[in-house]
């Protein structure tokens, strides 16, 4: 069975789909617990993380004084600016946990393992009005703001994967498969992925 990792545009359901990946193949499931991990493990703060992870455009001497408080530093023994010392500490918890099958979600994990064999990277898509209808519905969201929040979701998410990985968020060359979770159904969505990680 292979490690299974879901890129997903914001409100798409690729979160939803990955649990129930999970669930159905008996593997665990990563996504917030990939936070929790790294931040024990490299001693960067859960909320630098979440920061980290919520905001689009930032100054770069703001991320380079937060993160003199923390230990990645570079060739010379300079500190690292924070965004990247949280990419750092989130790519040796995908190792961590890509040493068994799980199902990661996010954090540019199809391109962290990328060299591996074992790996089925999948990307969820869906069109405009879906995604803004499940931002509303399940996710809560003001119907006022969820056209911005999507797209500074997007961008946030394309800005990450691109500054750290010199390849386009997105881009079906990064996957082996890309599924369109409003035209299939969650469900219908998460069978396809279990069936090609068994299979294949």
């Amino acid at each position: 069975m292979k490690i299974i990792t879901i890129g997903r545009e914001y409100g798409s359901g690729g979160r939803t789909i990955g649990k129930m990946v999970a669930a159905k193949l008996g593997i665990p499931y990563y996504d917030r617990e990939l936070v929790d991990e790294a931040a024990k493990n490299s001693g960067l703060a859960v909320e630098a993380i979440e920061e980290n992870d919520q905001v689009v455009t930032r100054s770069f001497l703001y991320d380079l004084a937060i993160g003199t408080s923390y230990g990645y530093v570079n060739s010379a023994g300079v500190p690292l600016d924070l965004n990247t010392q949280v990419f750092l500490a989130q790519r040796e918890t995908i190792l961590k946990f890509a040493e068994s099958p799980c199902v990661i979600v996010g954090r540019c994990a199809d391109y962290v393992l990328r060299e591996r064999e074992d790996v089925l990277r999948v990307f969820i898509y869906a069109d405009k009005k879906s995604r803004l209808e499940r931002i509303v519905s399940e996710y809560g969201e003001d119907p006022d703001k969820a056209e911005k929040l999507l797209a500074q979701s997007d961008k946030r998410r394309a800005r990450h994967y691109e500054e750290f990985t010199d390849s386009i968020w997105g881009a079906r060359r990064n996957y082996d498969i890309m599924l369109n979770s409003a035209a299939h159904g969650a469900e219908k969505t998460a069978e396809i992925i279990c069936m090609l990680a068994q299979n294949d």
